[in-house]
């Protein structure tokens, strides 16, 4: 296993620096300047050539290329053109919002799929099978902006239940931070919910018609014993497969979510950078992201091996 994670850790570097010269290359081929849309329409252009020199801008590709990859290796990933501060510290400032928004949502993603693709296994073609399976179709179909939206309406406005948006860090307060996560977190879920559910009733129904699961019938153990115990065993591994993804795809699709909530997260700093062409901001954010995608998929890796003794890496 040591031998799987360092090689894995190896190619990691390899992934990386792929990435980010995809990304910086792509900054590179963008229409318009970002060095115009700092100064302003009413800039003149010795003002415009000024902010070009002060970013390094008006250096060929190849140049800053490679001050970008000098940056990197000592874990500087340059000024931001509009923050005035470090990229490195922008992103730090801005992650624990994300990931405390993707983790609240993981955990309701986890519980409610699972749960639900499980009941709909065992009572196969039963009412409560059917409804569960509309439910996971709806909710993969409703898009999470307009559930965010109608969520607001109804828990914040018209029930005054829940705050329409903000965001409390854990520090000042975890009550108060779980309960301004709520309404994202679940408008954030609800799609992975819907998918999960599915992939979970899948597996279990293939899992439910094997050998071993009828022996254990057969033997008179208890029902919550078998699905439990031997049976969410072998389930689990396609299971820890989609979860993963889930987890990833929380980590960069938070963008919408945190618009409509408020949330100062990295979803909402990338797609302020954007908008005013911030490329060591948006270059730091994709490398961020990469390594966290690559990272999630490491420890899936990993989990295989605990979850099915079949599976090894040495």
């Amino acid at each position: 296993m040591t031998a799987f994670i360092t090689r894995r850790l190896l190619v990691t570097i390899v992934v990386l620096l792929l990435v980010s010269l995809i990304s910086f290359s792509i900054m590179q081929l963008v229409p318009g300047d970002p060095a115009t849309v700092m100064a302003g329409l009413a800039a003149t252009d010795d003002q415009i050539r000024a902010i070009r020199v002060q970013f390094g801008l008006d250096q060929p590709f190849h140049i800053q290329l490679v001050r970008w990859y000098a940056g990197i290796a000592v874990g500087d990933m340059g000024q931001s053109m509009t923050l005035g501060r470090g990229v490195g510290q922008a992103l730090i400032e801005r992650l624990p919002a994300t990931i405390g928004l993707a983790m609240v949502a993981f955990v309701m993603t986890v519980i409610f799929g699972i749960a639900a693709g499980v009941i709909a296994a065992i009572r196969q073609n039963s009412w409560v099978d059917q409804a569960i399976m509309v439910l996971a179709v709806i909710g993969v179909s409703v898009p999470s902006f307009w559930l965010g939206l109608m969520m607001i309406v109804a828990f914040a406005v018209m029930l005054d239940l829940l705050p329409a948006g903000g965001y409390v860090p854990f520090a000042q307060s975890p009550k108060d931070w779980l309960v301004s996560l709520i309404l994202p977190a679940f408008s954030l879920a609800l799609l992975q919910v819907g998918l999960l559910a599915r992939i979970t009733r899948s597996a279990m129904l293939e899992t439910l018609r094997q050998d071993y699961i009828r022996t254990a019938h057969a033997k008179g153990l208890p029902v919550w014993i078998v699905i439990g115990k031997h049976a969410m065993m072998n389930v689990m591994v396609p299971v820890i497969t989609i979860i993963g993804i889930i987890f990833s795809l929380m980590l960069s699709g938070s963008v919408v979510i945190e618009t409509v909530f408020s949330i100062p997260g990295l979803g909402r700093l990338m797609a302020s950078a954007i908008l005013t062409r911030d490329y060591p901001l948006i270059q730091g954010g994709l490398l961020l992201t990469a390594a966290m995608f690559v990272l999630i998929n490491l420890v899936v890796d990993v989990l295989y091996a605990y979850v099915d003794p079949r599976i090894r890496y040495d």
